[in-house]
């Protein structure tokens, strides 16, 4: 049917910055398009944003301009309410509102949903509307999509993923460039990978939310961000992705699950990853997720996480979803956030068991790596492999030097102690670094 020809349906888009750009420029320039695979053209309504005399980079014509996203939420003209706006409180009573006036919603904000996931999609339950958010996690990456519906028949056993392109592109510049972290970080905030304050991106926060998004799918956790254990990529020293590439490792900040009779693990950590494997192979501002599944195995996407046209794909992919009604019925089925009487339980500190990167700072002298072994034996770690460079010759006696070790499989709550132990020595010159490895 020729686009002409087709019912309207009317959308208001909250939120014009480098996302909803892109879904703008997607919803003008490629309307035809949009609409043969909707089966109704997608009148653009609304656009509310920050400032309304800021010049864009995408024609409004025909396009009501608001800074009030609530008169986007309650017009009752709109069917679909498209969420970019970004945050978490202003954005969810947005949503919610536009819940309540019968509106379906379409999100790309990881963190509104892994803080108030559960209010917004109890009220789309209460309301029959949807909720579209594959753009939340992984960016133009259907993710979402093959977890919630692809993979429906298989019990998700475990992920591993990296979700944060500005961090990836940080540890590549300071893996490939031997950039220290600051110069690598600096380079991708001149080349729009990292906002001007990048702590959410740097200290793991970032890629929590998106962990949220994905246990809850894969595993109805019943999770918060303040619920993950995460560390980000702001403290590490280049000596440790030095040590690691010489062990035949790269360091990523991981998010990982992992389901086991124990319970569910969720961290967010640099982690080792043996070169050679994809996860390890994963460069610049590109996102990857290892995904297994009790039926299927192990399956693998990659791609762009971030950026306007890649993250605006999946906005516009979700849009059309809702206006065939496929997102409805998936909803319906999915019903994330939907098992609250039944969390799954975490998995305790001292049953959880993995390899580790250990490094100390130690005294170079006879006895030291004893006392060392000593302690780790003591909790129960037994070492691989072990890395020692010389001082040299022109160091003053007893200077410290690194020392590098990688155990076999540990006890977590062992390997810390052991850890707080080593670091009380009269021997040792400075906090011990612990890393998991991810095999």
């Amino acid at each position: 049917m020729p686009a002409r020809d087709m019912e309207d349906v009317t959308v208001g888009l909250v939120g014009l910055g480098t996302v909803g750009t892109g879904v703008a420029k997607l919803l003008t320039e490629h309307a035809d398009r949009i609409a043969r695979r909707a089966g109704k053209r997608v009148r653009w309504k609304w656009a509310a944003v920050r400032d309304p005399r800021k010049a864009r980079d995408v024609s409004l014509d025909g396009v009501r301009v608001t800074t009030d996203p609530m008169e986007v939420a309650r017009d009752p003209e709109v069917s679909i309410l498209v969420e970019t706006m970004g945050g978490i409180d202003q954005a969810a009573e947005v949503v919610l509102a536009a819940l309540d006036s019968g509106k379906h919603v379409v999100t790309a904000n990881k963190a509104m949903l892994a803080e108030r996931g559960r209010e917004v999609f109890d009220r789309a339950r209460r309301a029959h509307r949807a909720v579209a958010f594959e753009a939340s996690v992984g960016g133009g990456i259907p993710i979402v999509q093959a977890i919630g519906v692809s993979l429906a028949a298989n019990q998700v056993q475990g992920l591993a993923a990296i979700l944060n392109g500005t961090c990836n592109f940080i540890l590549t510049k300071m893996t490939m460039e031997g950039l220290p972290y600051a110069e690598a970080l600096a380079q991708a905030q001149s080349l729009g990978y990292a906002e001007a304050d990048p702590t959410l991106d740097v200290d793991g926060t970032d890629t929590a939310h998106k962990l949220v998004v994905l246990a809850q799918l894969a595993f109805g956790a019943n999770v918060v961000t303040s619920d993950i254990r995460r560390r980000g990529i702001d403290r590490l020293d280049l000596a440790d992705l030095t040590y690691a590439g010489e062990l035949g490792y790269a360091v990523k900040l991981l998010a990982v699950a992992r389901l086991s009779e124990e319970g569910l693990d969720l961290r967010v950590a640099p982690t080792l990853v043996k070169k050679g494997t994809p996860l390890a192979e994963v460069r610049g501002p590109y996102n990857a997720v290892r995904v297994v599944g009790d039926a299927v195995g192990d399956v693998f996407f990659y791609g762009r996480g971030a950026g306007m046209m890649a993250t605006a794909s999946a906005v516009v992919g979700d849009l059309i979803d809702v206006v065939t009604g496929r997102a409805l019925i998936t909803s319906r089925v999915l019903n994330p956030w939907g098992d609250a009487d039944h969390p799954v339980a975490r998995t305790p500190s001292n049953r959880l068991r993995r390899r580790y990167y250990l490094r100390f700072h130690i005294a170079d002298r006879p006895g030291v790596i004893a006392a060392l072994t000593q302690v780790l034996g003591a909790h129960g770690i037994s070492i691989a492999s072990v890395i020692q460079h010389d001082s040299g010759d022109d160091a003053p006696a007893d200077s410290p030097v690194p020392l590098v070790i990688m155990t076999h499989l540990a006890v977590e709550f062992e390997v810390e102690a052991a850890l707080k132990e080593i670091d009380r020595l009269d021997v040792s010159h400075a906090p011990s670094v612990l890393l998991a490895v991810e095999d």
